[in-house]
């Protein structure tokens, strides 16, 4: 064989080789571009999360309220128990 077809032969297939290497690169790059914005995606959509948890003394509020009122149900259900039947 003759030396020039042999380095023809190696360049073409370097080329091909760098080609490949080349998609291959920017593929990573594209997804690493994408991992970042859906990583930045999931922090907001953490924080909206995490914002609307009832807070603590919302939820005392809420729960002293209701518990008066049944106190005053109870209340009343023990006065219609108290009357005597006609």
């Amino acid at each position: 064989m003759d030396q020039t077809l042999i380095n023809y032969l190696m360049a073409g297939f370097g080329a091909a080789i760098s080609f490949i290497l080349r998609v291959i690169w920017e593929g990573l790059r594209e997804l690493q571009k994408c991992d970042l914005e859906i990583t930045s995606k999931i922090n907001e959509i953490q924080l909206l999360v995490a914002g609307q948890y009832v807070k603590k003394e919302d939820l005392e509020k809420l729960s002293t309220a209701l518990f008066n009122k049944l106190d005053r149900i109870e209340l009343k259900v023990d006065g219609k128990m108290d009357r005597e039947p006609k």
